[in-house]
């Protein structure tokens, strides 16, 4: 169980010598943060948020609360960064802070559930969008096999390959949501449109004030926590970014604070363009505005633009994800050969390679529906328990009486109340889940405990490894 079948042993030694190069500037750190937030959700997902709540004040008070969730919970990640820049993230901080099982399971759901099912429900959608441009007649798993293969290949040329195609997917991205929010911009300021002049447009609440009201702004805000979601992984790829306690929090607070901007631009067209009726009524919001505002052109365009975003977040998971199962590896606790490290370019090709073909597998199989329904209570619950990490770092720190972290660093503000609020909204979000969905979150936990004897069974080849002479 300790490694692949005819690993050579070159590539131990090899492994042993070779270490993750920092080749991430600022500027491409930032596109990876922003790359793991913007996939297609935010050209989808308004229509959902309508469904809850039915005024532009309480669909956009939703976004901006899921926006000031997210950027505390940048605040934290970069606290975190900046105390431990290591691979692997979120699992290196569960590790060091509580115990390698707790982490190990991370890296466990990631792979199983988290972070593949996306990949091939993403890869899945830019085939249909592909297929729907061209007009090719081909099979959508072909085409979502051939984006996760050429993805997983370019990334196994080198970071700096894959940091080169993320940073360029994400400035198309972002040219893809300013153009739909100056095409809705210039639609409403045309002379007689009565959209920004709705009457229901000036009411502030759809309901008088109560518990009922309550529960549907926490329904609203599941669709947009899921949609913010995406920042931490910026910080597996930790160790390639050069000065990474400089860096990366700054990446990632400007990478969410850029976010925030863009999804509250793309609501409030989509609000003011189509109406909160009609808005709940559409499953394609973006499209219906760009119709709206260009025609068929317009419609067309936008699909371009969520190709575009579904290849950029592809590209941003092929390229953080791995570098967990790679620290995994180089704590005993997977597959050796994960651990392995290219020597030119030094990038752990296996840990790439494996997620590509879980991904492909998951696509074809057409279970990726399903395994999506499992992520959000599992990526929410590590969330609320990678937050807390950060109550244990500090404690040692008052403890030790030294600083573990660099002079200047820029502290989570409002530390420990904001910290336990983002902690216990993640934890409201998956017992929304446990409510709304419990045999999908069954499963989930099911996929997690089954973790639990393969980090012992790891574990104890460790052991011998460690007992031979």
């Amino acid at each position: 169980m300790n490694s692949l079948p005819n690993l050579p042993s070159a590539f131990a030694k090899e492994s042993e010598r070779a270490h993750l190069a920092p080749r991430i500037g600022l500027f491409d750190a930032t596109m990876i943060v922003m790359g793991g937030i913007v996939g297609s959700g935010i050209f989808i997902n308004p229509y959902v948020v309508a469904r809850q709540v039915h005024t532009p004040f309480l669909i956009l008070g939703a976004w901006a609360a899921g926006g000031v969730i997210a950027f505390l919970g940048a605040f934290i990640w970069a606290e975190l960064a900046a105390r431990m820049p290591k691979v692997g993230g979120q699992y290196a901080y569960l590790r060091e802070a509580y115990h390698p099982a707790l982490a190990f399971l991370y890296g466990w759901v990631l792979l199983l559930v988290i972070q593949t099912g996306g990949m091939a429900a993403v890869a899945v959608t830019f085939a249909k969008y592909f297929l729907e441009l061209t007009g090719f007649h081909l099979a959508e798993g072909l085409i979502a096999t051939l984006a996760l293969v050429g993805l997983t290949l370019i990334n196994c040329l080198g970071v700096r390959a894959g940091t080169a195609v993320q940073s360029l997917l994400m400035v198309l991205k972002i040219l893809a949501i300013a153009g739909l929010v100056a095409c809705g911009g210039w639609y409403l300021s045309r002379p007689g449109n009565p959209a920004a002049f709705a009457h229901e447009h000036f009411r502030l609440l759809d309901r008088p004030p109560s518990f009922g009201l309550f529960t549907a702004m926490g329904a609203a805000l599941v669709p947009v926590l899921f949609a913010f979601g995406g920042w931490q992984t910026a910080n597996f790829v930790a160790e390639e970014v050069r000065e990474p306690r400089k860096n990366l929090p700054r990446a990632l607070v400007a990478g969410v604070l850029g976010v925030i901007a863009l999804y509250l631009s793309v609501n409030f067209v989509c609000v003011y363009v189509l109406g909160p009726a009609r808005l709940a009524s559409t499953t394609t919001p973006a499209s219906a505005v760009m119709l709206a505002a260009w025609g068929s052109k317009g419609a067309a365009l936008i699909a371009v633009g969520i190709a575009i975003s579904t290849l950029g977040f592809l590209s941003q998971s092929i390229l953080t994800a791995p570098r967990v199962y790679f620290a995994m590896a180089e704590d005993g606790l997977f597959f050796r050969s994960m651990a392995w490290l290219e020597p030119r370019h030094r990038v752990p090709v296996f840990a790439i390679a494996l997620q590509g073909v879980a991904a492909t597998i998951i696509a074809l199989s057409g279970r990726y529906d399903q395994i999506l329904n499992y992520v959000v209570s599992m990526d929410f619950l590590f969330f609320g328990l990678t937050a807390t990490c950060l109550f244990v770092f500090r404690r040692r720190e008052s403890r030790s009486g030294q600083s573990e972290s660099p002079r200047g660093l820029a502290r989570v503000p409002g530390h420990p109340w904001t910290t336990l609020f983002f902690a216990l909204a993640c934890w409201a979000v998956v017992l929304n889940t446990i409510y709304t969905y419990p045999r999908n979150t069954v499963v989930g936990f099911a996929i997690l405990f089954a973790g639990i004897p393969m980090y012992f069974l790891w574990s104890r080849q460790k052991s011998k490894r460690s007992s031979q002479p």
